[in-house]
Order: structure tokens, then sequence, then C-alpha cells
């Protein structure tokens, strides 16, 4: 091997792992030498915010704000004054182009990407323009919510390739809240396994998470808001679940399938052979027993038992010690009515309730996208 191969081989060394490789470059000092392709930035401005859109990286941070109390009018104000002071932050660190050095230049490679979104609170007392339908979930059996974690005025999701960006920019933003008299009310982190482009993460059961989630017409008519002022919006539910790994583990592999209604090798549910096959609630065996069972969970989770409503999932596993580790449920609707009638035959009968813990909960509008030269929530006001 010659000196200009070593060096170009030691060139792609350096680049790193992850780095995606383009096309075989043809010149008189690279020919045949595969150069790395820099990962593109995910795009702030668009019709909707690409927290919900971009695909899963594998770290998030969310937090929850509360806004200081105020008349209706002044409320209103001092709102659309820290979106637009969140729209720029949020749109500088994306777009490499904020003033803190330690954000300075890396975005392509964070793949940072957000979404914020509106408390039912804040709607109620200043008079938003939300969907009528938003409102703070009901009690369910079995909850052990800390009212501490749950619940805001404001609740932000930041996502990135690492934890590096996103702990600077949550430090900016809860500087942006408190300058408007705001405070942090809760942050939570989270992880997901790397996994390859295109396919479930798992999470801390083991289990495939998100394998049902709605195609594009499906996400239209279930997830997005309709034609006309909350198009392109849509309704974050997050559930803070807290999972007795060591508990479930002790069951037999088959128990736990039976109790999840899905195969812990591939992911298929126990009525078919391939991870994205419709669960077939309906399917029985010799004996008359559903093959799927009554308490299976995603039995109880299928649309078929809600006339083929569908939710986005973007779940991430969270560690906050040993005895406190489990999933930070995060779904997208176009109503928080969806979840709550899963929510009331899960709390009912899932198979999984022994090892799941509700510690906490909120509910926010997230707000439709921003095009540039404007701010998120221009369409609160009317």
């Amino acid at each position: 091997m010659d000196r200009r191969a070593l060096l170009a081989g030691g060139a792609l060394l350096a680049a790193g792992a992850g780095v995606g490789v383009g096309a075989l470059v043809r010149g008189p000092e690279t020919a045949g030498v595969a150069l790395p392709v820099p990962p593109s930035a995910v795009p702030f401005h668009g019709p909707r915010q690409a927290g919900v859109t971009a695909p899963q990286e594998p770290a998030t941070q969310l937090l929850a704000y509360d806004l200081a109390p105020a008349a209706t009018s002044d409320g209103r104000t001092a709102l659309r004054a820290l979106l637009a002071d969140l729209t720029r932050l949020l749109a500088e660190a994306v777009g490499g182009t904020a003033a803190d050095a330690r954000l300075a230049g890396g975005a392509p490679a964070s793949r940072i990407s957000s979404l914020v979104g509106i408390g039912p609170g804040l709607a109620g007392r200043l008079g938003l323009g939300v969907p009528a339908g938003l409102a703070d979930l009901p009690a369910f059996p079995g909850d052990r919510l800390d009212p501490a974690r749950g619940g805001g005025d404001l609740v932000l999701q930041l996502c990135a390739a690492d934890r590096w960006p996103l702990s600077v920019l949550a430090e900016q933003l809860t500087g942006a809240v408190a300058a408007k008299g705001g405070a942090l009310r809760w942050a939570q982190s989270g992880f997901l396994p790397r996994t390859p482009t295109g396919t479930t993460p798992r999470n801390l059961f083991g289990y495939k998470d998100g394998t049902a989630n709605p195609g594009e017409g499906d996400a239209e008519q279930w997830v997005w808001g309709p034609p006309g002022p909350h198009e392109h919006g849509t309704v974050l539910v997050y559930r803070r679940i807290r999972m007795d790994i060591g508990a479930f583990a002790a069951l037999p592999e088959a128990g736990r399938d039976q109790a999840m209604g899905r195969r812990l090798g591939d992911g298929a549910p126990l009525t078919g052979t391939a991870e994205h096959d419709e669960p077939d609630i309906y399917t029985k065996n010799p004996d008359g027993s559903y093959v799927l069972p009554a308490t299976a969970h995603v039995r109880l989770s299928s649309p078929r038992l809600d006339g083929g409503a569908r939710i986005l999932r973007r779940g991430y596993s969270y560690d906050d010690g040993p005895t406190d580790r489990g999933l930070l449920f995060c779904a997208f609707m176009r109503d928080p009515a969806q979840f709550t009638r899963i929510q009331s035959r899960l709390a009912a009968k899932d198979a999984l309730n022994p090892f799941l813990e509700h510690t906490a909960s909120a509910v926010a509008y997230v707000l439709p996208g921003v095009e540039e030269g404007g701010a998120l929530g221009d369409r609160l006001w009317s």
C-alpha cells in the first residue's frame, strides 16, 4: 500500500463511526476512495414541528415550565414575546448560528429537533386558540402521579444525536423563560438504543416499541389537526412509567410474549410472522381461546377496539437510578380522548399492569410549525 492510500485510509478512520459514506470519487489523488458525507441538519422551519416528524434520535430532554399569572392581555403579550424568543433560540441551534460557542458549528452532526406545546391550563387562562378537546387526562386506576413531575403551561421536547447540545440548549431556553417571569416545573431526560435506520427501537423490557405507528394516510386522520387553524398541529400525551424490569424478566419468555402479545425476538404479533403484520384480535386457538389473550397489551391497545383510531408513539427509556427506570411514553394524536379510551382499557386488565407504575402525566397542544420570518404560535391569538 502506497503513502497516498495510507493517508486516505487514515482520513476515513478519523471521520469517526456512524458517518455515511458517499459515492466513489474518481480523481488523480483519490481514485477508488469513498469519502464521508457529513450528516445534514434537521430543518427547523416547515409546516410541522420537526420534533414530531423527524426520525427519532438517541437522546431526548423534556422540559415543562410554569408561566407567571397575569391578566389576559398582559399574559398574551408576554407569551407572544416568549414564543418569539424560543423560536429564535431553537432555529439558531438547529441552523448552527447560535451565539453560544458551545453550540456553534455542530448543528448537522447534532441532528437537533424540537417541539413546543401549550398546556391546557395556560390555554384556558389566556383564552388561546387551541383544539376544543385539549384537557388534562382523567385519573386512571393504579396511577401514582407526582404533580411536581407532570403538567405545565409550556412543554418542550428536544432531541439530538447525543446529550451535549440538549444540555446547552435547555440552559438557554430555561433562561429565556425566566426572563419573562416563568420557571422550570420539571425536566426529564431519556435515551434510545442505537438502531439501524428504519428499524424499531426496544424498550427496557427488551421489546420493540413503536411498531404499529400509523402510516401517512392514517396520521392525517388521527394525528394531525384538520384543515383550519389547527392544521399541522397535534396533541402530545406524556406519561412517565416506572417499569419493574427484574420482575418482568423473571417470567418465562413465553409468559412475557403472552403478556405483551408480541414475540420478543422479532417483534411479530402472536397472530403473525413478521413485525409489521397487523395483530388479529379475533384469531382463536383450536380450544376456542384467543391467540392474543384477552389481557395482552397489544390486544387492549388495538385500533380495532377504537373505530380504527391510531396514535403516533415516539417513546424513550429513562434511567434515574436502580429502582427508577422505565419508559417516557410520548404519543401524538388529534384528540387526547383517543389516549383516554386506550388507557382505560389497559388500566382495567392489562397483563403488564403488575410491572408498570404511572408516575407523571402531561398534555400539551403541539403548535403547527413555522416558516422563516415567523414565530411559533402565530395562530393562538385568533
